[in-house]
This record gives C-alpha cells, sequence and structure tokens, in this order.
C-alpha cells in the first residue's frame, strides 16, 4: 500500500487509477462493499485501487469541537482500508482552498489532473464541491466528457436500515459494543504507542498503559473490559478507561489500560485494546482515595466479567491465546477476537 499525503505529492507514475473517494470512518460494511467493488473493477482494467480520504474529515473542519467523535484514528482508518484491499490511499487536507472549489474545479484539478482517474465508485449519497453542490449525476455528465467513467454502488442494509459511519458510532456511544461490531463486520479496536505519563495508576497500586488518541476525541468515553493484544501477538484481559480523566484535570483524550497480572515495560509498544462490555461512564470523583476506591470495585467487576464469559485463563498468568476459543462460545465478541 501507497499513502500519499497532498495532491502535489502525485507524480506522473501515479496517473491512472480506478477510485474511491469519501471519509471512511470505521470502514464498516457499507464501506467494505464499496471497497470489494473497487478492487473488482480495477482488477479488470490492471489499474491500482485507490481510495481519496481528507484530513480533517470535512464536519470536522466546519465544526470543530462540536463534530461528532470518530470511530477511527487516521492510522486505523489506513490499516482498514488496506486490511480491506485498497493499494494507494490519497490524502488531501480539507482547508478553505480545497472546500472553496467548485464541483467543477474538483473534478478537474483533483480527478482529472491530480489522478488522472479512469473509473470512479462513490457511494449513492456521495455529494462534492463547494456547499456540497455535486452529485453522482454531475459526475457521471463530467465523466463522459473527460474521460471518466463513474457508478455507485447500493445502499448496504442491515435489519433494513442503513449501513453508515452515524449508525456505528450511535452505538459506540451508547456502550453497544456487539451491535456496532455486528456494523463493522469486526470487533471495535483502538490502537496505540504506549507513552510516558504521569505514573498516577502505579502510584495508587493500580499500574496502566497509557495510550494517546490524538486531538480527536473518540466514539467511546468510560469505563470498560477489555482484551489487550501485546506485542509478542497474545491476549490479555484488562480494564480500560476512555476519555479526559476528569478527576486528574485531563487535557485531551486518552486510553488507560491496565492489564490483570501484569506488572512489564511496555514503553514504546503498540498496543491493540478490544472494549468487551462497558462497566460505568467516566465520572469526576472528589479526591484520589474515592477514586483509588472505584477503581478497585472496577477491576473486581471487570474480573467477574471475564469469569461469566468462560475465558480460558489462569489466576497469576492471565494469558489467552487463539487455542481454546471453542470454549467461548457463549461470548461470541471474545470468540471473534481471538
Amino acid at each position: 500500500m501507497e499513502l500519499i499525503r497532498g495532491i502535489h505529492n502525485l507524480r506522473k507514475e501515479h496517473q491512472g487509477c480506478v477510485a474511491t473517494i469519501g471519509n471512511f470512518d470505521g470502514v464498516h460494511l457499507g464501506h467494505q462493499q464499496i471497497l470489494q467493488q473497487v478492487r473488482e473493477i480495477a482488477a479488470r482494467l490492471r489499474q491500482p485501487a485507490t481510495v481519496m480520504v481528507f484530513e480533517p474529515q470535512p464536519r470536522e473542519f466546519f465544526a470543530g469541537d462540536a463534530a461528532p467523535p470518530r470511530i477511527n484514528s487516521f492510522r486505523e482508518k489506513v490499516e482498514r482500508l488496506t486490511e480491506y484491499g485498497a493499494e494507494r490511499i490519497v490524502c488531501l487536507q480539507f482547508n478553505s482552498r480545497l472546500r472553496q472549489l467548485t464541483a467543477e474545479e474538483f473534478v478537474q484539478k483533483i480527478l482529472v489532473e491530480g489522478l488522472s482517474l479512469t473509473h470512479l465508485v462513490v457511494g449513492d449519497d456521495f455529494r462534492f464541491g463547494c456547499d456540497r453542490s455535486g452529485d453522482f449525476h454531475l459526475l457521471q455528465k463530467l465523466g463522459s466528457q473527460k474521460g471518466f467513467s463513474v457508478e455507485h454502488t447500493q445502499t448496504f442494509l442491515m435489519d433494513n436500515q442503513r449501513v453508515s459511519s452515524t449508525r456505528v458510532r450511535q452505538q459506540l456511544v451508547k456502550g453497544n459494543l456487539s451491535e456496532a461490531a455486528r456494523l463493522l463486520g469486526r470487533p471495535h479496536k483502538l490502537s496505540g504507542r504506549v507513552v510516558h505519563g504521569r505514573q498516577l495508576g502505579r502510584t495508587l497500586g493500580v499500574p496502566t498503559a497509557n495510550l494517546l488518541l490524538g486531538d480527536r476525541k473518540p466514539a467511546l468515553n468510560g469505563v470498560f473490559s477489555v482484551l489487550v493484544k501485546m506485542p509478542n501477538g497474545l491476549m490479555r484481559p484488562g480494564i480500560a478507561n476512555i476519555g479526559l480523566r476528569p478527576t486528574v484535570d485531563g487535557l485531551v483524550p486518552a486510553l488507560e489500560v491496565h492489564l490483570l497480572g501484569f506488572d512489564g515495560n511496555l514503553y514504546g509498544q503498540r498496543l491493540d485494546v478490544y472494549p468487551l462490555a462497558k462497566l460505568r461512564d467516566e465520572k469526576k470523583f472528589a479526591d484520589l482515595d474515592a477514586l483509588t476506591t472505584q477503581i478497585n470495585k472496577d477491576i473486581d467487576q471487570c474480573q467477574q466479567f471475564f469469569i461469566q464469559q468462560n475465558t480460558p485463563w489462569q489466576p497469576g498468568e492471565y494469558w489467552l491465546t487463539s487455542e481454546p476459543a471453542q470454549l467461548l462460545a457463549q461470548a461470541p465478541l471474545i470468540q471473534a477476537i481471538l
């Protein structure tokens, strides 16, 4: 996979592709349908399957802090797009200059001069250009004039409702992780590199691995039972706080994970964190003593959660491998992760 940041970094060797355009937040089942369509056409035409995305996402540009929370970080989005077949990802900075392009200018400058695309696949609700004035019918008209073809993909329905990033986000905000996983086609995951924090957790007797989530607020908020994929590929159960840590005046979103039965050094390592069940909302406590008391209650509840799922762990070790997955028939979300 090749990641190209900015239309100015497109070179002569990048000319010609089969492309799709969108936010692709979450890369859910509807997105996957579009990507499959792009892959099939790209293979037939022997051209790279290309996805164009924007940073920040347009709604974030216009709404700022009032924009909806993200399902995935940009890095996670790139990983998922690659997993589902994108050979080239073009990321455009969404700024005032790009925002002011008319629909016709967007097609000429970005699609024709920039990508020199052969074929474009878009969702049936795709809009583009200044004030979202362009639509599928305009794309077809301009494509016939400028030498590329256009087709749309049908709306992907589940339970007679459209699968969308908004629908996935709503389920995550509610803490309904099983339903979110069904819409995504996989368990929801948060990833990041472990960084040095204030070591408050260690002071309280509950050491945590701290993962920064960037400046984009995540869709999940609260305390969760989680599975964590370690650097060696094995899984460990844990408990995670996702949010701003109001008791200690946190300013940026963070993910803090306490791995049950583990006290090793993970600084600099990347971890994948799979939330399984929400235990409670994040809240501000009167002091650190009250926070410590609640943390210990949370850990007890988390341990009970894994025991109730018939999770094959051994006290003092807490390792999980893919081998005993057949024991988890009553815990489909865990089974999907393993």
